[in-house]
């Protein structure tokens, strides 16, 4: 069986415990704090999952910021490509991210695997909070990763650049969803980008409505309803996620395949480049 939305904690301490040595999921640990861009790393050091390797947002996840770009451009292809063989991915492996922020850091990964055509990729469900409280294994040394052999298939029509989405929002074609918090959106707070509010025409769905009082995801059919709700008569292919830099709002699309809406893209640069030429 291979998982491609969410792992549940019990099943992914099964797969350790039962697959063979060749056949174990490769596990990213995926934690990161926006303020302090060392303290994931260093939690990692600390303890993780076992066999876990280390995803960092800024250095693994993202290319350099340029002038025209938002605040975590896609890496390049090549370049990552060659990340995800050192930390053992193969076009057969099974994935398995997580972060101590009920995946809001995590599904960047699961999302760009996915871009680069990789299916086999699951949010643990909980993350580092349930398999802490359930207490299950920790190590607090590096993994002996052997590399691995990844053939990339780009599909660049699961994201859009921010021409492609004004242009969207100008024919009607797209409904944009920003999953920023509704003091963010409302541009009543701003703590990242000089700029505060949002993309006229879209419309705010905080990705922590994913969530239930544990941080696990809600049911399917309880995202399916809340989803419906928020997007009327809208078509799945035809929402867009967006957040601060694109890393977020991922949450949301993760919610949307969860509750059987599939299709849904990303702007990838979302707010903070929305705002570069204002």
């Amino acid at each position: 069986m291979s998982y491609s939305n969410l792992i549940e904690t019990h099943e992914l301490a099964r797969l350790q415990k039962e697959s063979a040595a060749d056949q174990q999921p490769v596990v990213i640990d995926c934690r990161f704090d926006l303020a302090n861009t060392d303290t994931g790393e260093q939690s990692w050091m600390q303890s993780h999952l076992p066999n876990a390797s280390y995803a960092h947002l800024d250095r693994d996840l993202a290319s350099e910021v340029t002038s025209v770009t938002g605040r975590h451009p896609l890496p390049d292809v090549e370049e990552l490509v060659n990340r995800l063989e050192a930390w053992g991915i193969s076009n057969d492996s099974q994935v398995v991210v997580y972060d101590d922020m009920s995946g809001a850091f995590a599904v960047r990964l699961w999302w760009m695997l996915r871009w680069l055509g990789h299916t086999k990729v699951a949010v643990l469900n909980g993350g580092w909070q349930k398999w802490i409280a359930e207490q299950r294994p920790l190590e607090n040394t590096a993994p002996q990763t052997k590399p691995g052999h990844f053939k990339a298939t780009t599909d660049n029509l699961q994201w859009l650049d921010k021409q492609s989405v004004a242009e969207g929002l100008e024919k009607h074609a797209i409904t944009l969803v920003d999953a920023r918090t509704a003091e963010r959106f409302d541009g009543i707070t701003e703590p990242i980008d000089r700029i505060a509010g949002h993309v006229p025409g879209a419309i705010n769905h905080p990705f922590q409505n994913n969530l239930d009082e544990a941080g696990c995801f809600l049911p399917a059919d309880a995202l399916r309803e809340q989803y419906n709700r928020l997007l009327g008569d809208s078509a799945a292919e035809s929402v867009v996620h967006m957040c601060g830099s694109g890393v977020t709002s991922i949450h949301n699309m993760l919610a949307m395949e969860i509750a059987g809406m599939h299709g849904s893209k990303l702007y990838v640069g979302s707010w903070s480049e929305w705002i570069r030429d204002m």
